[in-house]
């Protein structure tokens, strides 16, 4: 004789099983789908800076003391006056979201130079955000104003022998996250007559490299 009550615990049991087994692959699919969602917003507000290009029109820069200095497309600034350093590049926005510039790392390019990630705490800051919008072009600056400055006597003398920098840049979109560095090259063009920005490589701070 068939026991009922065992048949309906197992029927029970096996319903249940089979509804648990539905609503995890459905929390999965929706997670994988809110997951795709989140990436292709980031995607929308990310930046990704490189240098500008030669047919760029060129940047009038203007430095806290009222000097001035003008960027040509592709092109960079190191220049010695009145004591100061001023320096600065050409920038372009080949992402798809606002780029905010907030600090920056200098050094002279040597044989034993780090090739590694500088640590963000070796960052200077900007005294203000500079903005490079979607698709479009702007540029970086930064000075060093005091003599004592560990970089002053190093770059004092490149701006004189032309010497190529290594110029990071620390960036984020225009929340504050997805931060990036990239690293430029600084040095005097084919034709002797200024500098020019090349970009050499990238680091991610917020997510996973892309090496």
């Amino acid at each position: 004789m068939a026991d009922w009550a065992t048949i309906s615990s197992l029927a029970t049991a096996g319903g249940t099983l089979v509804l648990a087994l539905a609503t995890f692959s459905s929390v999965r699919s929706a997670n994988r789908s809110a997951r795709l969602a989140e990436r292709s917003l980031l995607a929308a507000q990310r930046p990704v800076l490189i240098p500008s290009r030669e047919d760029d029109p060129s940047e009038r820069v203007l430095f806290a003391e009222g000097h001035r200095v003008s960027v040509e497309g592709h092109g960079g600034v190191l220049e010695l006056a009145d004591g100061r350093i001023y320096l600065a590049i050409g920038l372009r926005n080949a992402g798809a979201g606002i780029g905010v510039l907030h600090g920056w790392h200098v050094q002279v390019q040597h044989e034993g130079a780090a090739h590694d990630r500088p640590e963000l705490d070796a960052f200077r800051r900007q005294q203000r955000d500079l903005y490079i919008p979607a698709g479009g072009t702007g540029f970086w600056q930064g000075a060093i104003r005091d003599p004592g400055d560990r970089h002053y006597a190093e770059l004092h003398a490149a701006a004189e022998d032309g010497t190529r920098l290594l110029l990071d840049l620390l960036y984020s979109d225009h929340e504050g996250g997805q931060r990036a560095i990239a690293r430029f090259g600084v040095g005097v063009n084919e034709q002797g007559t200024g500098r020019m920005a090349n970009v050499l490589r990238y680091w991610n701070i917020d997510r996973e490299d892309p090496r």
